[in-house]
């Protein structure tokens, strides 16, 4: 495994596991799956409904809590210094632990400079060991890193191929905040596993396009978060840094860049109206 440090001076590793939609009741099985594999990086959120399980397998994997990251995300009707306060401390209870390594805000829309506040003070105490946002854009990042206590140590965004992100993580280490990818495979949008550029070079390294992907964000030095249900895929997702691709081959999958996000703009007025229905939808879900 390789490894970045944070601007706190935190290790975290460059290959984390996932676990947006994956249900309640395979969530246990396939992070007790991901930890057997060597994953060490485990992310979740409130929004995902599955903390609990996540904590069931932390408890029952046997691996000591320091060798795991554990990162969790605020969600947006958890907003406001004291409700943020509040679920982080649920958040905790749920996850069986003791301590956060990660704790990021999941979308910058309501009260984030509120949560933000909330977060830094539980940083202080030491119930969070890194603080974070989620999808922010490069102006709410650089305002956020510039008008409080603690800059961020991670902003989580999406990341692929296809949007590369290369104006946002240039102004991300301006701040020196770390990128963190999600949605590494873009779910497979635009065909992205048959393209025919990454069929060509992972064919020359003998690895799969995922491997590619992966390894190609590693080198970017981007910490990326694989998803699956399937042990066989996790172990194949996590055999990526015995290769090294070339500066050629890098080059060549920069051109894919389209600059556009693969599912919705942050700074629309319509992903605003979606979040909003999303919020109404989930409260009080689970």
């Amino acid at each position: 495994m390789e490894y970045v440090t944070l601007n706190n001076g935190v290790k975290m590793p460059k290959l984390g596991f996932g676990v947006y939609q994956i249900s309640k009741e395979d969530c246990e099985r396939c992070v007790l799956d991901a930890i057997k594999v060597g994953y060490r990086l485990i992310d979740t959120a409130q929004s995902y409904f599955n903390e609990e399980q996540v904590g069931n397998a932390i408890v029952k994997s046997g691996v000591p809590r320091e060798e795991l990251f554990i990162t969790t995300k605020v969600w947006i009707d958890n907003y406001g210094y004291e409700k943020t306060t509040n679920s982080i401390m649920a958040s905790m209870e749920k996850l069986k632990v003791d301590y956060i390594d990660l704790v990021l805000l999941h979308q910058p829309f309501g009260d984030y400079y509120g949560s933000y506040h909330a977060l830094e003070d539980l940083y202080e105490k030491g119930k969070i060991k890194a603080i974070g946002v989620s999808n922010f854009y490069p102006d709410r990042l650089s305002d956020i890193a510039s008008f409080n206590k603690i800059v961020p140590q991670v902003n989580q965004v999406e990341t692929n191929v296809f949007n590369q992100q290369i104006y946002a993580q240039k102004n991300m280490e301006k701040h020196n905040v770390q990128i963190e990818a999600w949605a590494p495979f873009g779910e497979g949008r635009n065909n992205m596993f048959s393209n025919e550029t990454l069929i060509k070079i992972s064919k020359k390294y003998n690895k799969t396009v995922a491997q590619v992907i992966l390894r190609w964000l590693t080198q970017r030095n981007v910490i990326a978060l694989a998803k699956s249900s399937k042990i066989e895929r996790m172990k194949e997702n996590f055999e990526i840094f015995d290769f090294e691709i070339s500066d050629e081959d890098m080059k060549k999958i920069a051109l894919l860049d389209t600059k556009t996000s693969l599912f919705f703009d942050h700074q629309s007025p319509e992903t605003v109206d979606m979040f909003i229905k999303l919020i109404k939808e989930r409260k009080n879900k689970e």
